[in-house]
């Protein structure tokens, strides 16, 4: 394995990386953006992507990912598994593992369902890898990468970078990842949104601000999705006034027309139109929408790469 190359047994959360980590798999996924070599697998390497929650971009880039490495994907329903008849995380993947795969991309519901996945017990005899594509309300490694290279390709730096998060942070895995990830990175965060969707909690990453303070300051602002599937019981959500929201926390054309002028609009989607962006907005010259998703397949062949050589899988070392 060559020195810039990142090697894991599993990719589970951004907090597991060291920055040189970070680094090098941003610096590898811009190289297979620009057309750098794709490493070639000597043995068969089979994977299946277990998603029991609904997903359309981070489900469609990891299978055009794993096409791209070579990988010979198995295709699996996940509304249809024998979940839905009590059977744990762990069998699912010990029934995969013994069926001969060899990776496992999941997401779920539950927070840090991984854990018993990567921490073999006594009679534990599972031996695939694992990677998050996302768990609950806690990490969405693949996306915080993603995002890290979207800033890192327009900016070349992160050092003194001013970063907001805003809207419902609270429910957001992408901003506990966001949050944490731009911090060690030199970047300076701030939130805002609804302080009822703000945890003081996060005060230790960054500061909350009315978002009219922040918008003709900030180098990035990173719009969260409000969350409406994870709000139950929340009394504010049966308050909710789209066009209200939008009002006092979404990016308008005014406020759009403050942004400085390399400003990055970024979204990890889907968006929600007229409700964190006007929807005319979008495709606008600031908003990175589209270059994400682009990003998306780029770090996630990094992120499967990395796993492939921790676990020694095709042949890479």
């Amino acid at each position: 394995m060559t020195e810039d190359l990142v090697a894991l047994p599993h990719f589970v959360s951004v907090e597991h990386l060291t920055v040189p980590e970070i680094k090098a798999l941003i610096n590898r996924a811009e190289s297979f953006k620009h057309g750098g070599a794709v490493p070639q697998l000597t043995q068969p390497v089979y994977v299946t992507n277990m998603f029991f929650e609904n997903s359309t971009r981070t489900h469609t880039s990891f299978a055009m990912a794993e096409k791209k490495l070579g990988l010979t994907e198995i295709p699996f329903d996940g509304s249809h598994s024998s979940r839905s008849k009590g059977e744990t995380m762990y069998d699912t993947c010990l029934v995969m593992n013994a069926l001969g795969v060899d990776l496992t991309v999941i997401r779920d519901s539950q927070n840090e369902y991984y854990e018993p996945l990567i921490h073999p017990a006594a009679n534990h005899h599972l031996n695939i890898g694992i990677v998050n594509a996302g768990d609950g309300s806690g990490q969405h490694p693949s996306q915080s990468l993603l995002d890290m290279m979207t800033i890192h390709e327009h900016f070349g730096s992160f050092q003194g970078l001013k970063v907001a998060i805003v809207g419902d942070i609270t429910n957001s895995r992408v901003a506990r990842s966001n949050m944490e990830i731009l911090t060690r990175l030199g970047a300076k965060v701030y939130f805002s949104g609804p302080e009822y969707w703000y945890d003081h909690a996060f005060d230790r990453y960054g500061e909350y601000r009315p978002l009219d303070e922040l918008v003709d300051q900030v180098d990035v602002m990173m719009l969260l999705r409000v969350q409406h599937e994870r709000h139950a019981g929340d009394a504010n959500e049966s308050q909710f006034d789209a066009v209200k929201y939008h009002a006092e926390y979404g990016i308008n054309q005014a406020r759009y027309d403050r942004l400085k002028p390399e400003c990055l609009i970024m979204h990890p989607g889907p968006i929600n139109h007229d409700v964190e962006l006007a929807g005319d907005l979008v495709e606008a010259p600031k908003s990175a929408f589209f270059r994400q998703m682009q990003n998306g397949v780029f770090m996630r062949m990094a992120m499967l790469e990395a796993v492939l050589r921790g676990r020694h899988l095709g042949g890479l070392n």
